[in-house]
């Protein structure tokens, strides 16, 4: 044990702390992190449909492997809400089996890109592009979350479950056993937003778990007829991927999925690990590995057949608030995962879906900015347009689809805001003496239009360029200086190019007309 504190000390704690007095608080912020983790990797598992053991197995591997690994120090892995819709989608189209395939490779490109320094990379995605994917995930999720509130299937397109919630409230409402189970889900919900105002409970007892304990008892006291979580036992639930799974990469949809979960859980982990980091005052994060392990941990768990695992921001709060130390505490809450999905595995029959739709119909909710919104629309404008067209573009298409929308938003964005460009005109004959060109009675009539162009000339701006430049005088020949320029595009540069030459030629043609007409 000695050896082992001796390894964790350091990773995340203050120093001069001893070694056994940061074990005691690693312990201590370890079971704090489990009791958060069993009813968000048993929801998650539920709502993305798969077996509830494999969040947990998720959930175990996030502790034990990626938990084990340099990058950063406290914070916690595991089945994340904010992939739930994309695995949905994956699992509705190819298949349980297919999902180990698809996190296998995804871990090992996050393995590549770590190795090859791209993690820091991660941390130029705007900002709005990922709160908006962040708020597209929660709709999703909590429209969908809201017919297992009801022990309803729930159509499988964003639009449909958004379409059909009248339906679903006429059916709920026709239906007394409808009635109970939204009953209970509704419970949790308020249980989760006023548990922590009970701030010796909430000391205690995370609001997770007190939810789903709460949830759970009044639902075996009442005996209410309302569906339970499906249990199959933690190694029947490993499916580790065969050939024929493997043959599906040759699909484009296929590829596309996988470049999604890459993409998505990568970004989601480096935020998080950033906001983790604000948290605390150890060691900052080192992003490529904190990459190659969350790289290694989906790895492992394509392997078993599992969820797919981000850094989750939930957990890993919980785990700094408890005061947890070094990495040691997120290794024993894999610990502790394991030991209660090996001899407990029973427990889980007994919660009810409609408590575990509550739980992540408010975790779907504190997916969206709601906050942040008004004061970023007041402030960024065209960083707000970004966050609601990704977050609507995720809800009418997919979750893919929709990030790469909000990401090209984002570079039209910044390639709009880049390409300022200004034009200076010299040599007109309203200046002074002491202005650039002649003054009025000076020949300057005859002289060219000195125009030098300062900025950014882009495609992007080149209309408006144009249009100032064909206000000048037709009768004057230009002079075009593009010396002030810090980036010129091909295009740019040919049609200014042109339009000086076209328009100093039109000026020495009326020139020459002029000579040959007799006075």
């Amino acid at each position: 044990m000695r050896n082992l504190l001796d390894r964790f000390r350091g990773a995340g704690g203050t120093s001069g702390s001893s070694g056994a007095g940061t074990f005691r608080a690693d312990f201590t912020a370890s079971l704090v992190v489990f009791l958060v983790a069993v009813p968000l990797c048993v929801g998650v598992a539920v709502a993305s449909g798969v077996p509830a053991e494999l969040g947990l197995i998720t959930g175990i591997v996030g502790g034990l492997v990626t938990g084990f690994l340099p990058g950063s120090s406290l914070q916690v892995s595991g089945p994340a809400a904010g992939l739930t819709v994309l695995v949905y989608e994956a699992v509705e189209q190819y298949g349980v089996a297919a999902l180990g395939v698809l996190v296998l490779i995804s871990g090992l490109l996050q393995l590549a890109m770590g190795a090859l320094g791209l993690g820091r990379w991660f941390r130029a995605i705007s900002v709005a592009v990922v709160q908006g994917m962040l708020a597209g995930i929660g709709l999703v999720l909590i429209a969908g979350q809201l017919y297992a509130l009801a022990d309803t299937k729930a159509p499988s397109s964003g639009l449909d479950k958004i379409f059909s919630i009248p339906g679903l409230i006429g059916d709920v409402a026709g239906s007394a056993d409808a009635l109970k189970a939204v009953a209970v889900g509704a419970g949790t919900i308020v249980v989760l937003v006023l548990w922590p105002r009970f701030r010796q409970g909430a000391k205690v007892l995370p609001a997770p778990l007190a939810a789903v304990a709460l949830a759970t008892a009044a639902t075996a006291i009442f005996d209410l007829p309302i569906a339970r979580v499906e249990v199959k036992g933690l190694l029947d639930a490993v499916q580790p991927p065969g050939g024929s799974e493997f043959q599906a990469l040759a699909e484009v949809g296929v590829i596309g999925t996988v470049l999604a979960f890459t993409l998505i859980a990568s970004a989601e982990s480096l935020f998080s690990a950033a906001a983790v980091d604000r948290l605390h005052d150890g060691p900052r994060t080192d992003y490529n590995k904190e990459l190659m392990a969350q790289g290694a941990g989906n790895t492992v768990c394509g392997l078993l057949g599992a969820l797919p695992m981000t850094a989750v921001i939930v957990r890993s709060a919980a785990n700094v608030q408890a005061g947890a130390k070094t990495k040691a505490s997120r290794v024993l809450h894999g610990v502790w995962l394991l030991v209660f999905a090996v001899l407990f595995p029973s427990a889980l029959g007994i919660i009810p879906v409609a408590t575990l739709a509550g739980v992540l119909v408010y975790s779907g909710w504190k997916l969206i900015p709601t906050k942040d919104l008004v004061p970023l629309w007041k402030t960024h404008r065209g960083e707000a347009i970004i966050l609601i067209v990704t977050a609507g573009a995720i809800v009418i298409t997919n979750m893919f689809e929709g990030v790469i929308i909000g990401l090209l938003m984002a570079v039209a964005k910044t390639a709009w805001e880049t390409s300022h460009v200004h034009v200076e005109v010299s040599g007109r004959e309203d200046e002074g003496v002491d202005g650039a060109g002649a003054g009025s009675g000076s020949g300057s009539g005859d002289k060219p239009l000195h125009v030098r162009v300062r900025g950014n000339a882009t495609f992007l701006r080149l209309p408006k360029l144009l249009d100032e430049l064909e206000g000048l005088p037709h009768e004057r020949e230009v002079e075009l200086d593009l010396t002030g320029l810090r980036h010129v595009d091909h295009a740019c540069e040919m049609a200014l190019a042109t339009w000086t030459e076209r328009h100093n030629a039109v000026v020495k043609r009326g020139a020459a007309l002029e000579e040959r007409i007799p006075a």
